[in-house]
């Protein structure tokens, strides 16, 4: 029962990673350039390609695995683009909305994250079923240690840049 909550949870986990980290650099400004919104979407666009990078390695994804995987990156990049227009159009709003529409505009991402979750969850339940006895193992740790990550960077988050509570890459 213990390991069906984790394979339940881990693709949760590193979607909250990626959505998280996200969400919380997104305090530029409204009224910012253009330029530096797209700079930052290349920043974070390198830091998902960085991070599906060294969890490829982590899990040394074999050739029969790639169409699983290839599937589950495909998705973790869908989502990241989805969740980076939708913050920056509210962003783009939110100095105009009223108290009402302010908290419709954060149901809307709420519930974009809740679809991202199911996609991302589907495509990591298919790619995780692919994987090995080992890599499963490696999976099971990584996740783990990406939660602990986080809730320790959460306590000093108030203290910290939001880069700075960002979930660093796992070392083996």
């Amino acid at each position: 029962m213990k390991n069906i909550v984790r394979q339940a949870l881990a693709p949760a986990l590193l979607s909250l990673a990626f959505v998280a980290t996200y969400a919380s650099a997104q305090t530029t400004p409204a009224s910012a350039p253009d330029a530096a919104s797209g700079s930052h979407a290349r920043r974070h666009a390198d830091y998902i390609e960085q991070r599906l990078n060294t969890l490829h390695a982590q899990l040394k994804i074999t050739d029969q695995q790639s169409q699983q995987w290839d599937a589950y990156a495909q998705v973790v990049r869908d989502n990241a683009h989805s969740t980076d227009a939708a913050f920056r159009d509210r962003a783009r709003q939110l100095p105009t909305l009223n108290a009402d529409d302010a908290m419709k505009s954060y149901a809307s991402i709420a519930q974009l994250h809740a679809e991202n979750m199911q996609k991302l969850s589907t495509a990591f339940s298919a790619l995780y079923a692919s994987l090995s006895d080992d890599q499963k193992q490696t999976a099971d740790e990584l996740f783990r240690n990406e939660r602990a990550r986080r809730h320790g960077a959460a306590s000093h988050r108030h203290a910290a840049p939001a880069a700075a509570s960002a979930p660093a890459p796992a070392s083996n």
